[in-house]
């Protein structure tokens, strides 16, 4: 007969379970799986593409001509003193990056269904590999920001902050938590309402023109309309970004902190609506 007296088993399936159950010592054993994810969401994004991982700098950098000719230059809209290119590319990078964290996690379920039917693995996963991905783009996209600015910085045009550079791995985790919050959370109620999935990049570019991200929060003159603005909490993260890596930007530690409980709020309200959902969205989606 076998001994079974030293067996132990490192996973218990169960469609029981609490609903802010992370279950991280899990995802940690899964980390190989995640750096694969995380390649796949990459390489997949430019797989059969002419130029491949070049769209990277491509994107950003002619989206931030396009706002410095229409922002800058025909709407004449203020840029701190920061020359146009520079102050475009990094509230562009910034923005792009938050924006992939939510877009790339509003359809998780749907996108992984039929993988999530056929093997098990820690389902929080897919929405962490998500979230590196975005980190990379991300971080090649602040190469060229940095290519930029020290072209500007020997020319004597800027004078970022170096100190404040530390906080750039803090606001990667605030505004990769925020933004995989709001996408587990839409990905999650799109299991049903497949319209949701429609309205989601509209509502990002909606979202865009709320946050500092083409014009400075040193412009908005109306305290209602500044108040607003400051309550987004992606405001703060952009501005203090700008404020490290331009050296302009305006900041409030008090909404600072706000959006800090809001990332926080939104973080466990996102678990808790995943750990329900992942039980029986097979069955809807």
């Amino acid at each position: 007969m076998a001994d079974t007296t030293h067996e132990q088993y490192h996973t218990h399936i169960s469609s029981r379970h609490r609903w802010l159950d992370l279950n991280l010592k899990e995802v940690w054993r899964y980390r190989d799986l995640i750096a694969l994810f995380t390649r796949r969401t990459f390489v997949v994004s430019f797989k059969q593409t002419i130029l491949g991982p070049a769209w990277i700098f491509l994107t950003p950098l002619f989206t931030s001509i396009i706002h410095a000719f229409v922002f800058g230059g025909i709407a004449g809209i203020s840029t701190d003193g920061v020359p146009g290119l520079l102050f475009y590319l990094c509230g562009n990078a910034v923005w792009a990056y938050f924006a992939s964290c939510l877009t790339s996690n509003a359809n998780t379920f749907t996108a992984n269904a039929y993988m999530y039917g056929k093997v098990y693995f820690p389902r929080l996963t897919t929405p962490i590999s998500n979230v590196f991905s975005a980190v990379i783009r991300f971080a090649i996209q602040l190469l060229m920001v940095m290519l930029v600015l020290f072209y500007y910085l020997f020319r004597g045009q800027v004078h970022p902050n170096f100190l404040l550079w530390l906080l750039i791995p803090v606001e990667l985790v605030h505004l990769g938590i925020l933004g995989m919050g709001f996408g587990i959370i839409i990905s999650s109620m799109t299991t049903k309402y497949r319209d949701l999935s429609i309205l989601v990049d509209f509502g990002v570019s909606l979202w865009m023109y709320a946050t500092p991200v083409v014009y400075p929060m040193s412009t908005i003159t109306e305290n209602w309309v500044r108040t607003i603005l400051l309550c987004n909490p992606v405001t703060s993260s952009v501005e203090l970004m700008r404020l490290a890596i331009l050296g302009k930007g305006t900041f409030y530690p008090g909404y600072y902190l706000l959006s800090w409980v809001v990332t926080a709020a939104v973080a466990v309200l996102g678990i808790m609506v995943f750990n329900k959902v992942e039980r029986t969205f097979m069955d809807t989606v």
